[in-house]
C-alpha cells in the first residue's frame, strides 16, 4: 500500500533515521572553520606518544601527508625502527617532557600508548589546544571517556578515536539497510572475538613475576599514572592489556572495532544494566579467561529496547538457528556480529565490512537501500588511511571526524561497563545520568582511576 508516493517501508526507514545524521554533518559537532585552523593545503606539524607497535602504523597512516615533529615513547627497544626512520625528530622518553619543550611546535597529537595513558596523554594534549587522534578503546575507565567528551567540546578541538571501522562503507551499508526495515525491529545484537588468543595470555596461569627493568625502557615512564609496581615481562611490550590497572582486555582490543557497527547502527546510548552471564578461569592478577556478557538498551526512538551479548575467546563460529556452518567467518580471525530482527538477520565482520544478509542466498537478488549517510574521504577500499584523512580534513577546519570523540566517548563509555562486568559478580544497574550504579558500590569504585602523586590529569 502506497500514500502519496511513500511506501510503509520507507515510512518505517524515515521513523528510524530521524535524529541519526546530525544537522552540523556525518560527525556531532560542526565545522571548525571559523577557529583559525590551518588551510587545507598547510600541512599540520604532528607529535606521537608511542612511536613502536600501533603508533609506529599511526605515524605512518599520517607521515604520507603530514609532518612529524616529535615523538615519545618510553621504551627504546619497541620504538627503534620508528626513531631511526625520523633521525631528526626529537625524541623522549615522559610526554610531559615532550609538551614542556615542543609545545609550540605541535599543532596535533596521536595518542598510540598502552589503555591506562590514553585518557592523560589526550587530556594534556587537548587541553594545550592540540587536535587529538587517540587509539581505541579511548579510555582505560568510564570517567575518563566522560572527561575527554567533555573536553574536546570545551577546547574545540579536531578528534578521532582509532576505530577505523567507522570508515568501513560496509558499516554505514549496515545502517542503512537496518534503518531501511529490511531485517524489520532489531531485538538482538550478538558479537565475538577470538582474543585474547592467540595474542597475549590470560587466566589463572597468569603471574606477573618481579624482574631487572631493560636498559632500553624507562619503567617509570612506562607506568605513568597508575599505582607503582615491580617491574615484569609480563606486562611489558604488549601483554599489559590483560592487567586490569593497564588494559581492559578483549573488549579494550577488540570491541571499538566488532561493537562499531552495532553502536552506529543501533544507536546506541546507555545500557539500563549490564552482566557478566559466563565467567571462565578467574584470575587474580589478570581478566578471566573466557566470558560472556550481556548489555540491556532501553527503546530508542522507534528501536525497541535490545540485547546485546558480547563473547570473548570464541574458537569456532558461534552457532544461530537460521545460520549456515562457516557463515559468520570473515577471515583468518573470528570476529563479528550478528543482527537479529523479526523478519530476518544481518551479519558483519570485525570492522563492518562484509555487511550481509543471512543466510547468505539472500544477497542474490537483494537490493541495496538508498544511501544516507556520507562515506569517507578517499577511496571506499581504502578506509582504513580514510581515518585519517577524516581526522586531518578535520583538524584543518573541515566536517568534524566520524568517531569523534562526542561520538565515540559516549560508545566507551557504556563498552567499558563490560569491563566492569568481567570483575563484578551478579547484574549492575547503570544510572547515565548519575554516572554510577545504583546497586553496588565496589563496582562504582571501578568507574574512575586512581592517579598517583606526580601526575595531572590535564
Amino acid at each position: 500500500m502506497r500514500q502519496h508516493g511513500v511506501s510503509r517501508r520507507h515510512f518505517f526507514f524515515g521513523s528510524l533515521l530521524a535524529g541519526a545524521v546530525p544537522h552540523a554533518g556525518f560527525g556531532s559537532v560542526p565545522s571548525l572553520k571559523s577557529l583559525g585552523y590551518k588551510s587545507p593545503n598547510e600541512k599540520l606539524n604532528i607529535a606521537a606518544i608511542g612511536a613502536g607497535g600501533k603508533g609506529a602504523s599511526d605515524i605512518a597512516g599520517c607521515a604520507a601527508s603530514e609532518n612529524i615533529v616529535a615523538m615519545a615513547d618510553p621504551d627504546d627497544q619497541r620504538a627503534a625502527k620508528t626513531f631511526a626512520a625520523w633521525p631528526k625528530v626529537p625524541k623522549y622518553k615522559d610526554f610531559r617532557r615532550m609538551f614542556d619543550k615542543e609545545t609550540a611546535n605541535i599543532d596535533a597529537v596521536l595518542v598510540s600508548c598502552p589503555d591506562h595513558l590514553h585518557a592523560t596523554a589526550s587530556m594534556w594534549a587537548m587541553s594545550r589546544g592540540k587536535h587529538v587522534y587517540c587509539q581505541k578503546p579511548l579510555t582505560r575507565t568510564v570517567w575518563e571517556a566522560r572527561q575527554l567528551t567533555l573536553a574536546a567540546e570545551k577546547y574545540k578541538v579536531a578528534t578521532q578515536m582509532g576505530n577505523q571501522g567507522y570508515s568501513q562503507v560496509g558499516t554505514r551499508e549496515c545502517c542503512e539497510m537496518i534503518w531501511h526495515g529490511d531485517i524489520g525491529n532489531v531485538t538482538e545484537v550478538h558479537a565475538w572475538t577470538n582474543r585474547p588468543d592467540p595474542y597475549w595470555p590470560q587466566g589463572p596461569d597468569v603471574v606477573p613475576k618481579e624482574a631487572p627493568v631493560p636498559a632500553s625502557l624507562d619503567w617509570e615512564a612506562w607506568q605513568a599514572d597508575t599505582e607503582p609496581r615491580p617491574y615484569s615481562p609480563a606486562y611489558v611490550p604488549h601483554n599489559w592489556r590483560a592487567f586490569p590497572d593497564f588494559g581492559c582486555g578483549a573488549i579494550g582490543d577488540m570491541a571499538c572495532h566488532i561493537l562499531g557497527t552495532p553502536n552506529m547502527a543501533m544507536r546506541l546510548d546507555a545500557p539500563t544494566s549490564v552482566e557478566c552471564l559466563k565467567v571462565e578461569g578467574k584470575s587474580k592478577y589478570t581478566f578471566p579467561y573466557r566470558v560472556a556478557i550481556r548489555f540491556d538498551f532501553p527503546a530508542r526512538g522507534a528501536m525497541p529496547p535490545l540485547k546485546l551479548f558480547w563473547y570473548d575467546r570464541l574458537t569456532a563460529q558461534p552457532k544461530f538457528d537460521g545460520v549456515p556452518e562457516g557463515e559468520l567467518l570473515g577471515d583468518k580471525d573470528i570476529n563479528g556480529s550478528l543482527f537479529i530482527g523479526d523478519k530476518g538477520m544481518i551479519t558483519t565482520g570485525c570492522y563492518g565490512e562484509r555487511t550481509r544478509l543471512v543466510p547468505e542466498a539472500k544477497m542474490k537478488d537483494y537490493k541495496k537501500p538508498p544511501q544516507v549517510l556520507p562515506r569517507c574521504p578517499g577511496p571506499e577500499d581504502d578506509w582504513v588511511k580514510a581515518h585519517y584523512r577524516d581526522w586531518i580534513r578535520a583538524a584543518k577546519g573541515g566536517e568534524a571526524a566520524c568517531s569523534n570523540f562526542s561520538v565515540s566517548g559516549p560508545f566507551v563509555q557504556w563498552m567499558l561497563l563490560g569491563v566492569i562486568a568481567m570483575r563484578i559478580e551478579g547484574k549492575l544497574l547503570w544510572d547515565a545520568r548519575q554516572m554510577r550504579f545504583t546497586n553496588n558500590n565496589e563496582a562504582n569504585q571501578l568507574l574512575k582511576p586512581k592517579f598517583r602523586k606526580g601526575w595531572k590529569f590535564v
